[in-house]
């Protein structure tokens, strides 16, 4: 039985993207999402920040072989921070859980140049949909900040390493949330994306 597991609140919620064994959904107290962009990133991911008032919803699973040196590294640019008391999981012991998050001062704004992927937007939903359904979807885009942010359109042609395929509906689904919550889309632009390394997100 592990002991060491992870929160994943993001595209680690969509069980496409990974192959991560003995994973279950969760919440966890204390926490909001924000779109935010850091130095170490070509794009703008989620980051978890914390809030006393706030709980989110995602997968907890367990660390390969309780190392978590590769996680680390798919995480960079993050801090793992300990938070097992303060997730409710169907686990029968209370393993160590960790959640990704940036550190304070390390991340700004999403911007023109520092967008956010259209593809990763595409992959956390479907995940949320999967998981948790309509009311799921609802409560992702309500316990989390930056929206207003613009949206690189790149479904046409994904950048995210870790891209699915969505149905017409679920490109609807995204389409009209974005919309709804007021972010900007703007056109691919290879080169913003050249300037900086990329990476995965939680």
């Amino acid at each position: 039985m592990s002991d060491a597991f992870f929160f994943g609140y993001g595209s680690l919620v969509n069980r496409a993207t990974h192959t991560f064994a003995d994973a279950h959904r969760a919440r966890v107290r204390g926490w909001r999402r924000a779109w935010r962009g850091t130095p170490q990133r070509a794009v703008a991911f989620l980051t978890a920040v914390p809030d006393p008032a706030a709980q989110i919803d995602g997968l907890i699973a367990a660390v390969p072989g309780e190392s978590w040196a590769a996680l680390d590294e798919r995480e960079r640019a993050y801090d793992r921070v300990h938070v097992g008391d303060d997730v409710h999981h169907p686990l029968p012991h209370r393993p160590q859980i960790a959640i990704y998050a940036i550190p304070d001062g390390g991340h700004h704004a999403p911007s023109d140049d520092h967008p956010i992927l259209l593809s990763y937007v595409d992959v956390v939903m479907q995940g949320y949909f999967n998981e948790f359904g309509a009311e799921g979807v609802a409560a992702f885009l309500a316990s989390t900040d930056g929206w207003a942010s613009p949206v690189m359109d790149d479904r046409a042609d994904p950048i995210y390493p870790r891209h699915r395929a969505l149905a017409a509906s679920e490109r609807r689904m995204v389409d009209g949330a974005l919309e709804q919550a007021g972010a900007r889309r703007i056109p691919l632009d290879r080169a913003v994306l050249a300037r900086r390394p990329g990476g995965d997100g939680c």
